[in-house]
C-alpha cells in the first residue's frame, strides 16, 4: 500500500458567471495531493487498464494529472472518478487503497474537474430541436385554446438516451412534413369552426376487461373510470370535441357473450340523441340502478363508488348517457343477453364501444374558446379586413414563434391570407394563415441563434426569449404562455429572483403534469405498461382496471413528490402511496374502498412504499408468466443509479431451465449462466438487485413461494455487502442517497436539455445534487438547479461556421 497523508489543499471553487459575450475566464487554483495521482493509478489500476489488456475498453497509460487542468481526457477522468468514488473500482477481489488514500484521490480529482468546468463552461454541441408530437399537440392546445389531443395524428417519435424529445433523433422526412400539413389543416378548420358539417362518427373502444371471464363477477359492478359519476357500473368515458352546436347521436355497443367478443348485431346497439354545444366534452355511458335516498347517502358516507346489484335478479338495467358529468338520457336494456348461438345461455351485459355521430341539425358557427382566441377583432367592412388580419396573425405568430414577429414573418402570412380571402372570404383567409403558422419552421423547431460575429467554439448566454422556450418545454412540454413571454420580452427572465418566481408559478400550473406524463412516464418505463400482457392463466385476477390503477398509483405518487416539493428520496422509501380498492386488494392492504385513488399511509409490514414496491414498476420489469431477476436488476442500475450495464454480447446464451434432468429455479439458472466469464461481469452487479425483489410476482403481488419452493431474497453485492429482500435493498440505496441524487439529476437534465449528458456536464450534475442534499434532497431544488446551470442557459457556437448543428438544421437551411 502507498503511504499517503489524507491532507488536501483544496483550491477555492470558482463560480463563473455566464455573460452575453463569450465566456473566457482564467483557470482557478485546484486541489493538490501529497503524492502524484499517477502513482495511485499505477498501483491499483494499470494492471487491468493498459494498452495490452484494455479491460472495459479503457487504458490509463497516457493519462497525466495535468490533464484535469487543461480539459484533456475529461471523459476518461470522469469514468475514473465515478468508479473509484462509488467504490466499484478496484474490484473487491483486487488490492484496495487505504480509505484515506481513496478519499484523497477522489476529492482531488472531483475538485479539479469541477474547478476547470466552472472556469470554462461548455454547454455542449448546439442542436436545432424539433417539437416532438406531444410537444406539438400541447403547443397547439395552448396557442389556440383547442382542447383536443392531436399527438396521435402524428407518427411516433424515435427515442434516444431514454427519452423521445432528444434533438439528434427527432429527424424530419417528407412523409412527416406531409403529416404536419394534414394535421395543420385539421387543426385550422376545427379551431376556426370552418370544418365540414357532414356527419362524422367517432368511436371509443372501452378497454377490454377479462374480469367477467376470469372471476365470474360482472365487470360492470364497479365504476370503470373516475370520469364517471358515483354509482356507475362498467361502461367508459372519453373526451369528444363537438364541431358545431347541434344534436349528436351517442350509441353503446353491448357484448353478445361472456367473453366480450365483438361479433355484434344491431340489437346489441343502444342509441340516443342529445344536444351538445360546440367544443370539448366528456361523453360517457355506464349502467346505473335506482337507489333509495338512504342508500345514496350511505354510499357517499362510505366514500365508495361500488354499487352492488339488487338481491333480486333484475330484468332490466338502466344504461345512462352522461355529457360533462350530467345525465343526458337513460336507456332501459335487458340485464342479460340471450342468443341462439350460445345455447340460450344468459350473459351479463357490458359496454364494449361508444360511438358519437353528428352533428345533426347543426346551427351556425359557435363562438368557441378557439374562435375567441383567434378572432380578436371582427371587421365590419371590407376595408377593415386587412388591418384586422394583421392584428390577428401578428398576435398568433408571436406566441407560436415565441418571439416578436418580423416584417418578413408578416409578409409571408399576409400573402397566404390574401390569396385565400380573395378566393373565399375573410375567415377562410385567416384559417389558411393559421395552417401556415402551424407548419412554419419557426413553430415546429426550437431555433437558437449565435450573436453576430461569434467566434467558432465560443460560448454565450441564451437570450431571454430562447431561455423562455427552453423552460416551457422542460416544465410544460409546450410553448411559453403570455406571462412568461412578456417577462422574456422585457429582459427580466435572467434575473435569478424572476426566474425562481416563474418556475414556482409554472410548477403550480396544471400544465406541469407534463413532467409526470413525459419525464416520469419514460424514466420509469410507465409507457411500457400498456404493452405488458400477463398470462391470465397464471394471474387470473389481472385485468384492465388493475393495470390502469397500477399506472395511476405511480403517476400520482410522482406528481405528489413534485407538487409538494418532497425529497427525491421518497422514490426509494416512502411511508405513503396512492391506492384504490382494486390495487389495495392486489397488495393485500385493508380498509381502502372504491375506485378513486387516494393517499394511503403504509405499514412497513406491507412491503410497499417507494417505486420498488409499486406494481407498475414490478410488472414492466417482468415477463408475462414469470419474474425476471435480470430485468429488475437492470432497471435499478439504469433508473435509480444511472449506471446501466453494457449491452449483452450478440451470442449470449439463453438461460437453462433444467440441468441433469432437474428443473432449475431462477437463482440456479443464473448461477449456471454466470459461469461464463463474459456474462459474469455484468450479472454480478444486476442479479443481487433483482433477487432482492423476488418476493414480488410478475404483477407486483406479494409471495413467499415460487414453484413450490420458498423464495430466497438474499443477495450479495460485488463488494461483499449482504442484504435481503426489499427492505435490505432500500437500506442499501438510502445508504447511497447521494449517488441516487446525482443519478436522478442526470436523468432529469437529459430530459431538460434534450440531449445526452456528457462528461463536461458532470461537474454541474454534482453541484446540483450537492445543493439538493443541503436542502433535504428536495425535487424542486434539482429542477431549479438544472434551469440555472450553464448547460441550460448557455449556447456554444458550432466549431465550423455554416456547419449544420443537426440533421434538422440542415433541412431548415436548405
Amino acid at each position: 500500500m502507498l503511504a499517503m497523508s489524507a491532507s488536501i489543499m483544496a483550491g477555492a471553487l470558482y463560480a463563473a458567471s455566464p455573460a452575453d459575450e463569450a465566456v473566457d475566464q482564467p483557470t482557478p487554483a485546484t486541489a493538490t495531493m501529497d503524492v502524484e495521482p499517477e502513482e495511485v493509478l499505477d498501483e491499483y489500476c494499470s494492471r487491468c487498464h493498459n494498452d495490452f489488456d484494455l479491460k472495459a475498453n479503457m487504458s490509463i497509460e497516457d493519462l497525466r494529472s495535468e490533464d484535469v487542468h487543461s480539459g484533456t481526457n475529461t471523459e476518461l477522468w470522469e469514468k475514473i472518478l465515478r468508479q473509484v468514488g462509488e467504490g466499484h473500482m478496484p474490484p473487491s477481489s483486487k488490492p484496495q487503497p487505504d480509505p484515506l488514500v481513496r478519499a484523497s484521490f477522489v476529492k482531488w480529482l472531483g475538485s479539479s474537474l469541477d474547478n476547470y468546468a466552472a472556469a470554462h463552461p461548455d454547454p455542449g454541441r448546439a442542436t436545432v430541436r424539433r417539437l416532438n408530437r406531444v410537444e406539438y399537440a400541447n403547443a397547439v392546445r395552448d396557442l389556440l385554446d383547442l382542447d383536443v389531443d392531436f399527438s396521435r395524428e402524428l407518427p411516433q417519435d424515435n427515442s434516444g438516451f431514454g427519452f423521445d424529445n432528444i434533438a439528434d433523433v427527432l429527424s424530419v422526412s417528407p412523409t412527416l412534413m406531409e403529416r404536419y400539413v394534414a394535421v395543420a389543416g385539421k387543426v385550422g378548420r376545427m379551431a376556426t369552426g370552418l370544418s365540414s358539417r357532414r356527419e362524422l362518427v367517432t368511436s371509443y373502444q372501452v378497454p377490454k376487461d377479462g374480469s367477467i371471464r376470469n372471476s365470474g363477477v360482472p365487470a360492470y359492478n364497479e365504476r370503470a373510470s373516475d370520469l364517471l359519476p358515483l354509482g356507475s357500473r362498467g361502461g367508459g368515458a372519453f373526451e369528444y370535441y363537438a364541431r358545431y352546436d347541434g344534436t349528436y347521436e351517442i350509441s353503446g355497443w353491448l357484448n353478445s357473450n361472456t367473453n366480450n367478443e365483438t361479433d355484434r348485431e344491431l340489437d346489441d346497439r343502444y342509441s340516443v340523441r342529445v344536444p351538445m354545444k360546440a367544443g370539448a366534452h366528456v361523453v360517457s355511458m355506464s349502467f346505473t340502478r335506482r337507489t333509495a335516498p338512504t342508500e345514496t347517502v350511505q354510499v357517499l358516507r362510505n366514500t365508495t363508488d361500488y354499487v352492488p346489484l339488487p338481491l333480486d335478479d333484475p330484468k332490466m338495467l338502466d344504461l345512462a348517457v352522461w355529457v360533462d358529468g350530467k345525465k343526458a338520457a337513460t336507456i332501459p336494456v335487458p340485464s342479460y343477453r340471450m342468443h341462439q348461438r350460445y345455447s340460450q345461455q344468459n350473459f351479463p351485459r357490458d359496454v364494449l364501444q361508444i360511438d358519437v355521430a353528428g352533428p345533426y341539425d347543426a346551427t351556425g358557427i359557435a363562438d368557441t374558446p378557439s374562435r375567441q382566441r383567434i378572432f380578436t377583432c371582427r371587421p365590419k367592412r371590407a376595408s377593415q379586413e386587412e388591418k384586422c388580419a394583421k392584428t390577428i396573425l401578428s398576435s398568433l405568430a408571436r406566441r407560436a414563434y415565441r418571439r416578436p414577429v418580423t416584417e418578413r414573418d408578416m409578409g409571408l402570412l399576409m400573402k397566404v391570407y390574401a390569396s385565400e380571402a380573395a378566393a373565399s372570404d375573410f375567415e377562410h383567409g385567416i384559417e389558411a394563415a393559421v395552417e401556415a403558422i402551424l407548419v412554419s419552421p419557426h413553430f415546429l423547431f426550437l431555433i437558437e441563434k449565435d450573436p453576430a460575429g461569434a467566434a467558432p467554439g465560443s460560448v454565450h448566454s441564451l437570450t431571454d426569449l430562447e431561455l423562455a422556450s427552453r423552460l416551457s418545454l422542460f416544465l410544460w412540454s409546450s410553448i411559453p404562455d403570455e406571462e412568461l413571454l412578456k417577462t422574456a420580452e422585457t429582459g427580466r427572465l435572467k434575473d435569478p429572483k424572476v426566474m425562481d418566481a416563474q418556475i414556482t408559478r409554472m410548477l403550480a400550473d396544471p400544465r406541469a403534469d407534463a413532467l409526470t406524463k413525459n419525464f416520469a412516464g419514460q424514466w420509469l418505463y410507465l409507457r411500457n405498461l400498456d404493452q405488458q400482457r400477463p398470462d391470465i392463466d397464471v394471474f387470473p385476477s389481472f385485468d384492465t382496471r388493475l393495470r390502469q390503477s397500477m399506472a395511476a398509483e405511480t403517476e400520482m405518487f410522482f406528481a405528489h413528490v413534485l407538487q409538494t416539493n418532497r425529497p427525491v428520496l421518497d422514490f426509494i422509501a416512502a411511508d405513503y402511496t396512492f391506492l384504490n380498492q382494486r390495487l389495495a386488494d392486489h397488495y393485500g392492504i385493508p380498509g381502502v374502498k372504491g375506485t378513486a385513488l387516494r393517499k394511503v399511509s403504509l405499514d412497513p409490514a406491507w412491503n410497499r412504499g417507494g417505486l420498488l414496491g409499486q406494481a407498475s414498476i414490478l410488472t414492466v420489469t417482468s415477463y408475462g408468466n414469470h419474474t425476471s431477476v435480470v430485468k429488475r436488476g437492470k432497471w435499478v442500475l439504469e433508473n435509480i443509479l444511472a449506471a446501466p450495464p453494457p449491452p449483452p454480447p450478440a451470442d449470449v446464451p439463453a438461460l437453462k431451465t433444467e440441468h441433469d434432468g432437474q428443473l432449475l429455479n431462477a437463482r440456479e439458472q443464473l448461477e449456471m449462466h454466470r459461469k461464463d466469464p463474459a456474462c459474469a461481469s455484468c450479472h454480478v452487479k444486476m442479479d443481487p438487485l433483482g433477487f432482492a425483489l423476488e418476493n414480488f410476482d410478475a404483477t407486483g403481488g406479494w409471495r413467499t413461494m415460487d414453484a413450490g419452493q420458498p423464495i430466497d431474497a438474499g443477495a450479495v453485492l460485488p463488494d461483499g455487502t449482504q442484504f435481503s429482500g426489499i427492505a435490505g435493498l432500500r437500506a442499501i440505496l438510502l445508504d447511497r442517497k447521494d449517488e441516487f441524487a446525482r443519478a436522478f439529476t442526470e436523468r432529469l437534465m437529459t430530459y431538460a436539455l434534450a440531449r445526452g449528458v456528457t462528461a463536461t456536464d458532470m461537474p454541474q450534475v454534482r453541484a446540483i445534487a450537492r445543493d439538493a442534499a443541503a436542502d433535504d434532497y428536495r425535487i424542486q431544488t434539482i429542477i431549479r438547479g438544472i434551469a440555472a446551470s450553464h448547460a441550460f442557459t448557455l449556447r456554444k457556437t458550432p466549431d465550423a461556421l455554416g456547419e449544420p448543428t443537426s440533421v434538422a438544421d440542415a433541412r431548415i437551411r436548405r
